[in-house]
C-alpha cells in the first residue's frame, strides 16, 4: 500500500516501530485482523485526513446518497488538488482484493479479519476506500458477510457458456494459426473444432475456466503422439479432478440425518429444486436439508431463500456422485430413482386428496408437486428392473387410490398403467400385464390423435405387446407393436427431443420381427434406427451406454446372417465403448461384458487372432466371480462359455493350466446341476 499511496508509508513505518511483531509469522504475532487495523486501516485513514478538502467532500452526503455524490464532489475538487495520490482518490475509491478467502485455515482469524473490517467501515461509512473478497461459499464466511453494507454476488452467475465460447474461440484460432497440422485438417476438412464439438465441450466444461484451460491443453499438447483432432474426443471424456475436493466436502455433513438421501436426490433429480422443495418431497423439515447443504457450499450453491432452486457448483459433481467407483460412500445408487418415484407418488396423492375431482396444472402447485407431476415417470423408468417386491405394491396401491380420487383422467390411469407394468416385467406376472395393456388402450381412447401426449401411451403400449409376443410367440402383439411404435415415432420424429423412446422401441420391435421371418429388411432398418438414437446421445449422454450395446446387439444379428467380419468387429468396439462407461461395479455392467465376450468369441473363430481370445477370457472371468447374474441357471451358463474358451485356448497354446481350470468348471456346473 505504501508504494500506491506513498502518503500512507510513515504511518505504516511508525506501526511497525512502535511493535515489530506486526511482521512476524502470524502464529507468533499479533491477529491477522489487528494487522489489518494497524497496517491499512489506520495508515490509509490518517493519510486520507492529511487532505482536508478529499476528506471534507467525502464526509457529505447522505448514508444513501454518499457514493454518487462523493465521487461527483471529489470530481470537482480534483483541478485544484496537486498531490497525484489525492488526484487518484478524487477519481472513486481505492479497492483491496482479498482472493480465496477460503484457502485460510484458521476459521476463528478469518471471522475476526471480517468483523473487524465492518466494524471498520460502519465507524468510516464515507471513507474512499473498498474491500473486494472472492471465496467459495463457507458457512464462517457468509454468516459475517450479512449484515449492512456488504453486498453479496454470485460469481457463477457472471460466468456464461458465452464467456467459455469466447475464450475457446480464441484459444483454438491461435492454435490455429500456430500449428501447421491443424492448418492442413482445416483445409482438407473445413472448420475445426465442428460447431458440434464445440458445443460439446462448451456443455462438458460447465461453466469452469480452470476446467476450459485444461482441457484445451490437453488437446493441444505437443509432447502427445496424437494430433489435436483425434486428442479432442478424449477431451470431452475428461475428469475435471475434483474428485478430492468433492470427498473432503461431502465428509463434513456425512454425519447428519438425511445426508445420504439429500445428496443422492439432488444428483439425481431431472430439474433442480429449491431447500423446501427437497424437503417437501423427501418428507423432511427444510432446515434439515439447510443442514446437511450449509457446510458443502464449496461445491452446491446453496441458494439464501427456501424458493431458489440448489444448483450444482461444476456439473461434473452430478458424474462423481453417479460414478461409484469415484464417489465410493456417497454413491447416488440408480435404486434411489425408486424411492424418488415412491415420493413423487406421495406428494402427487397428497394433492388429489386435497382437491378429488379437479384438474390443476402444475403451475398452480408447489415446486416439489409440480416437480412430482412432471418427472414421476421418468424416475420410474430409471429405477425400472431395481423395484422391489414391496416398493412395486407400494406404488400400484398409491397409484389405484389417485385413480379412485380421479376417476378417468387419462394422466392417472398411465400412471397406474406404468407401474403394473413395471411390476409384470419385473415378476413376468401374466395378469399384471393384461392389465397394463388394457390401461394403455383406455388412455389412447381419452388421447386421440394427434393429441400431444399420446406418444407415451403409444410407446408404452407397443412395448408391453411385444414383452407379451415375447412371452407367448403371438405375431399379432408383434405387428401391433410395431404399428403402434411407428405412429409414435412419426409424431415425434428425429431431432425431437421426445423421439428416443420410439427409435428404441421400433428398431428392438423390427429386430425381434427379423429374429422371427429372417426379413433383411427389418434388420437393415433396425440399424438404421439405433444409428439414429446413437447420434442423438452423445457423450456424457447418461443412456449413451444402452445404445451403444443395443446398436451392437443388432449388428450381431446381421453378422450371423452375413457372416461379415467388419459387423462383429464394429460390435465389439461398441461393447468395449459402452463397457468402459459401465465401471465396476455399476449394476448393468453385466450386460456389455457378456455381449463384449460373445463378440470376441465369433473374432477370434474367424481370424484366429490370440489376442481377441484372451481378452474374452479375462472378461469371462469377471462374469463368472461377479454376482450381476440372475440365479444359478445363468452362473452355469457363463460357467460353460468360460469352459468353452480356455478349450479353445488350449487347443492352440496347448497349456496345462486351462486343462486345470477347464475341470475345475466343469466340477461347479456338476456340483449345481446336482
Amino acid at each position: 500500500m505504501a508504494g500506491v499511496i506513498p502518503e500512507t508509508e510513515p504511518f505504516i513505518r511508525a506501526a511497525v516501530n512502535a511493535d515489530p511483531g506486526l511482521l512476524s509469522p502470524s502464529e507468533e504475532g499479533p491477529s491477522l485482523g489487528s494487522r489489518m487495523q494497524r497496517l491499512v486501516y489506520a495508515p490509509f485513514k490518517a493519510a486520507v485526513q492529511r487532505e482536508p478538502d478529499v476528506w471534507t467532500v467525502a464526509r457529505r452526503g447522505s448514508f444513501r446518497l454518499r457514493m454518487s455524490r462523493l465521487v461527483r464532489g471529489l470530481s470537482q475538487t480534483a483541478a485544484h488538488l496537486s498531490d497525484p495520490t489525492i488526484r487518484a482518490m478524487a477519481r472513486g475509491p481505492f479497492l483491496i482484493v482479498l482472493d480465496g478467502l477460503d484457502e485460510c485455515d484458521d476459521k476463528r482469524e478469518v471471522k475476526e479479519l471480517i468483523d473487524g473490517m465492518l466494524l471498520f467501515f460502519s465507524e468510516n461509512p464515507f471513507i474512499p476506500l473498498r474491500v473486494f473478497i472472492t471465496s467459495r461459499v463457507e458457512q464462517h464466511i457468509q454468516s459475517r458477510l450479512s449484515g449492512p453494507g456488504v453486498l453479496l454476488d454470485n460469481l457463477v452467475e457472471h460466468c456464461s457458456d458465452d464467456d467459455i465460447v469466447t475464450f475457446l474461440k480464441a484459444v483454438f484460432e491461435d492454435e490455429r494459426r500456430r500449428n501447421p497440422v491443424v492448418q492442413a485438417y482445416v483445409q482438407q476438412h473445413g472448420e475445426w473444432p465442428s460447431p458440434k464439438d464445440k458445443q460439446n465441450l462448451v456443455k462438458h466444461i460447465g461453466g469452469s475456466f480452470i476446467f476450459a484451460s485444461a482441457i484445451f491443453k490437453s488437446i493441444t499438447d505437443d509432447g502427445s503422439p496424437m494430433t489435436p483432432m483425434d486428442r479432442l474426443p478424449l477431451a470431452l471424456k475428461m475428469n475435471p479432478g475434483l474428485d478430492a475436493l468433492y470427498m473432503q466436502t461431502l465428509a463434513r455433513s456425512e454425519h447428519l440425518c438425511h445426508f445420504p438421501s439429500i445428496i443422492s436426490t439432488i444428483a439425481l433429480l431431472l430439474k433442480p429444486l429449491p431447500t423446501s422443495g427437497i424437503a417437501e418431497l423427501l418428507g423432511i423439515d427444510t432446515y434439515k436439508v439447510v443442514n446437511v447443504l450449509v457446510n458443502l457450499q464449496a461445491i452446491i450453491q446453496l441458494p439464501g431463500t427456501d424458493d431458489t432452486p440448489v444448483t450444482l457448483c461444476h456439473t461434473s459433481l452430478r458424474d462423481f456422485l453417479t460414478t461409484q467407483n469415484r464417489s465410493g460412500r456417497f454413491y447416488a445408487h440408480p435404486t434411489h430413482h425408486v424411492h424418488l418415484f415412491l415420493r413423487c407418488l406421495q406428494c402427487e396423492l397428497k394433492i388429489r386428496r386435497n382437491r378429488a375431482g379437479s384438474f390443476f396444472h402444475p403451475t398452480e402447485c408447489s415446486p416439489a408437486v409440480a416437480y412430482a407431476l412432471t418427472y414421476s415417470t421418468a424416475h420410474l423408468n430409471q429405477g425400472s428392473g431395481l423395484f422391489k417386491p414391496l416398493e412395486s405394491d407400494s406404488a400400484i396401491q398409491l397409484c389405484r387410490e389417485a385413480l379412485r380420487l380421479n376417476p378417468g383422467t387419462p394422466e392417472t390411469i398411465l400412471g397406474l398403467a406404468n407401474v403394473v407394468c413395471s411390476r409384470a416385467i419385473h415378476t413376468g406376472s401374466a395378469v399384471d400385464s393384461e392389465e397394463a395393456i388394457g390401461l394403455y388402450r383406455e388412455v389412447l381412447k381419452l388421447r386421440l390423435s394427434p393429441h400431444p401426449a399420446r406418444t407415451a401411451p403409444l410407446n408404452n403400449l407397443g412395448n408391453a405387446l411385444l414383452d407379451r409376443h415375447r412371452r407367448t410367440g403371438a405375431m399379432a402383439d408383434l405387428e401391433e407393436g410395431i404399428s403402434l411404435l411407428r405412429e409414435s415415432l412419426h409424431l415425434v420424429p428425429p431431432p425431437h427431443p421426445d423421439c428416443a423412446l420410439s427409435l428404441n422401441g421400433l428398431a428392438n420391435a423390427l429386430q425381434e420381427r427379423h429374429r422371427r421371418t429372417k426379413a433383411v429388411a427389418d434388420l437393415e432398418e433396425a440399424i438404421s434406427l439405433h444409428r439414429v438414437l446413437l447420434r442423438l446421445r452423445p457423450p456424457p449422454h447418461p443412456n449413451r451406454s444402452i445404445s451403444l450395446n443395443s446398436l451392437g446387439n443388432v449388428l450381431l444379428d446381421r453378422y450371423n446372417c452375413t457372416t461379415d467380419v467388419a459387423d462383429i468387429e464394429e460390435a465389439s468396439s461398441l461393447f468395449r465403448e459402452a463397457l468402459a462407461l459401465r465401471p465396476s461395479p455399476h449394476p448393468g455392467r453385466s450386460v456389455p461384458l457378456s455381449n463384449l465376450v460373445l463378440s470376441l468369441q465369433s473374432i477370434f473363430k474367424e481370424r484366429r487372432a490370440l489376442p481377441s481370445l484372451e481378452e474374452a477370457i479375462i472378461h469371462c472371468r469377471e462374469l463368472v466371480d461377479s454376482r450381476d447374474y440372475i440365479g444359478h441357471r445363468e452362473r452355469v451358463e457363463w460357467i460353460g462359455l468360460l469352459a468353452s474358451l480356455l478349450r479353445m485356448r488350449f487347443a492352440t497354446t496347448e497349456d496345462e493350466e486351462d486343462l486345470l481350470d477347464i475341470m475345475s468348471l466343469e466340477e461347479e456346473v456338476a456340483h449345481f446341476s446336482a
